[in-house]
């Protein structure tokens, strides 16, 4: 949620604040505003990714502040977009503005654009410290404030819908929570971490005392997530609001103090949209107020128990009821075992896929990966399709379909999936999804790693924690348009191995010895980064091709989510830095022997050989030298033909291997 243009205006006036002192306290804290927020503050250079190790750190060490405070955090996220996707008109602006600032970045202008793998990174992060969270089912905010009024302590957030809330002990903007800047307390009290609160008296006193119950109706009426205020552009238009602004011309904020003002007038909220109503047609009038009505309630604090989550794990709301999911499903979701793209698939038949920097020429990053989505949306939704192909008007061989809200070169397109069919093991009627945990877990790895094309025979000698990504890597050298080049295989391998390193290093097995050649060979490492490197060029196809990674990455990750973990999740801090990719991308064109940059360490440099020479071995010898080779003009024009006839739209046979697709046939495309 959020009231268009109020944290702009408070944040202009900061009569509106009061000092804090945040210590010896429980902390609600709303998590997408945290890791936003710790994102922006932590990266580099948008364009190359995310570094999502350095994210890490950011998260470990706001947390470490909240601890030497003896603050008690409880973080709150998102969830999916809920049975009734209110939201989905604000949803579909909000990606097509990331579209645009995508764009802007692959072109070298500025601005900010959330790494792909930032809420699983996050998520990861939380379960390593052993900060307790939940992941609501859908939006949190109502939750975040039912919570903290239960605690009376203050919610943390960026969200200005936190400024309409009746928070018992106040609203703490994230921008105003100084967490590195701990300053020490005088006696006994000890340190704190300096904060402001907004305060809502003062607030409704600059509005010649303004009734609180007024500020939802206020929020709703100016336009939020829920109403678009040109619903009310009649009421505007018609107006006489104080200080003369009707129609809101003449300033910044001149509508929404004038509207402040204007409803400053009234006792409680029924008798100001009694008054609202008198400006509109007659025919309009109850379909507005009922408008109304459902908007301010949003603002109510809910009364699903979070308390009895932290103290049971179980997370009930009558949303979740009524959507019918399996209980391990409810569970998983709510513990961030499953991501909200598993929700909006499998209640919606709808899901958004987020935008990174890439080649906006080519097809989206994400069409990469679509074999993977396909086989989700098959585990999701298979008992549907039995229940439709059951249907007399239906035809038997009917497969589910998913909307997906996906980039179109640079314009925000819809598509219609498919579903995949699935083995057996996974249709019958013995596993329905909500037996999916009793298919036997060597069924579920095998279809795992077949989406993925590999077997685990193959992965065996990996060490485990590696073997998500590198089946993925293998995908991605398959599946990949264009074509992965061999210094891009190479980058991506050697940042994996230099993760390892960081791990054997920074957090050794108290069992086992650090070699010292691994030492030496990590202060090496750190010493390379810190050269400057001699060429910064920006390269966007090679952006793409990582973009088209992290995307198979994170879709490998939501289905071995999904099947339980038949393989270890990978930590994606030390998994993947944009920059690093980057830089040993650049490198490895002019200075091969940046190959040799763990030469110091046997087992590293072993490794790294091993990841090489099975990857490789997934693709044909002659895949990589053909890249090299330059393309006479008559491969020129072929090539270029056979991508025309591939934009034609027509149905994936089922029996065609998962790779070997068109990504874009079958997928009916709508505005």
């Amino acid at each position: 949620m959020g009231v268009q243009g109020l944290t702009g205006f408070v944040e202009e006036r900061g009569a509106f604040f009061t000092e804090l002192r945040v210590r010896d306290t429980k902390l609600v804290i709303d998590g997408s505003s945290l890791y936003h927020q710790l994102c922006f503050a932590s990266a580099v250079d948008f364009r190359l990714g995310g570094d999502y190790g350095p994210f890490a750190a950011a998260v470990r060490d706001f947390f470490g502040s909240l601890r030497a405070c003896r603050v008690a955090p409880f973080v709150v996220l998102d969830g999916g977009r809920g049975a009734d996707d209110r939201k989905l008109p604000t949803l579909r602006s909000r990606a097509a503005e990331r579209l645009r600032a995508a764009h802007r970045l692959s072109r070298g202008d500025g601005g900010c654009l959330v790494p792909l793998l930032t809420r699983e990174a996050f998520v990861q992060a939380l379960g390593r410290l052993g900060v307790p969270f939940v992941q609501c089912f859908a939006e949190a905010d109502r939750e975040i404030a039912g919570l903290a009024n239960r605690w009376g302590c203050p919610v943390l957030s960026l969200d200005s819908d936190f400024y309409i809330f009746e928070l018992a002990a106040g609203y703490c903007p994230l921008t105003h929570f100084q967490w590195q800047s701990v300053c020490a307390g005088g006696g006994a009290q000890g340190c704190y971490v300096p904060a402001r609160c907004f305060s809502a008296e003062r607030f409704c006193r600059h509005f010649s005392h303004l009734n609180r119950s007024l500020l939802p109706l206020f929020a709703v009426m100016h336009g939020n997530d829920y109403l678009d205020a040109a619903a009310l552009e009649v009421f505007f238009s018609k107006v006489r609001l104080p200080r003369g602004c009707a129609a809101g011309k003449g300033g910044k904020h001149v509508r929404l103090q004038g509207l402040l003002s204007w409803l400053s007038q009234f006792a409680e909220p029924a008798e100001a949209v009694d008054n609202v109503l008198k400006y509109l047609r007659k025919h309009q009038r109850e379909e507005i107020r009922e408008l109304l009505c459902t908007a301010v309630e949003d603002y109510t604090p809910a009364d699903v128990n979070l308390e009895a989550f932290c103290q049971d794990g179980k997370y009930e709301c009558e949303a979740a009821r009524k959507a019918d999911l399996p209980q391990w499903v409810l569970d998983a979701l709510a513990q961030g075992k499953l991501a909200p793209f598993i929700s909006d698939a499998l209640i919606l038949r709808s899901t958004f896929l987020h935008v990174q920097v890439e080649n906006m020429q080519r097809p989206s990053a994400h069409s990469t990966a679509l074999p993977i989505r396909r086989v989700i949306y098959g585990l999701l939704l298979k008992a549907s399709q039995k229940t439709e192909a059951a249907s007399p008007s239906k035809q038997t061989s009917e497969l589910p379909v998913v909307c997906e809200f996906d980039r179109l070169q640079k314009t925000l397109k819809k598509t219609f999936v498919p579903a995949a069919s699935l083995p057996t093991d996974f249709c019958d009627d013995h596993f329905p999804l909500d037996k999916l945990m009793e298919v036997p877990m060597s069924h579920r790895q095998m279809l795992l790693l077949e989406t993925l094309g590999v077997k685990m025979s193959f992965l065996e000698s990996i060490p485990s924690h590696l073997q998500l990504p590198v089946a993925v890597t293998c995908y991605w050298i398959r599946c990949s348009e264009p074509k992965v080049k061999l210094h891009q295989l190479k980058a991506l391998l050697l940042m994996i191995v230099s993760g390892e390193l960081h791990r054997i290093t920074n957090d050794p097995d108290p069992t086992v010895v650090c070699a010292e050649d691994d030492s030496i060979a990590y202060h090496e490492f750190l010493k390379w980064k810190e050269k400057k490197l001699q060429n910064k060029d920006f390269d966007l196809d090679a952006a793409h091709s990582f973009c088209q990674w992290q995307c198979c990455l994170q879709m490998g990750l939501y289905l071995n989510q999904l099947l339980c973990t038949p393989l270890s999740e990978p930590d994606l801090s030390r998994l993947y830095s944009g920059t690093l990719v980057h830089r040993l991308y650049q490198e490895l064109k002019s200075t091969p022997a940046v190959e040799n940059l763990f030469s110091s360490s046997p087992k590293m440099t072993q490794l790294y050989q091993v990841l090489l020479n099975m990857v490789e071995s997934t693709v044909s010898p002659e895949f990589f030298q053909k890249m090299s080779k330059t393309k006479s003009e008559p491969c020129k024009k072929k090539k270029a033909s056979s991508k025309r006839r591939k934009a034609v739209r027509c149905a994936i046979p089922e029996t065609q291997h998962l790779c070997n697709v068109n990504r874009f046939a079958s997928l009916g495309v709508d505005d």
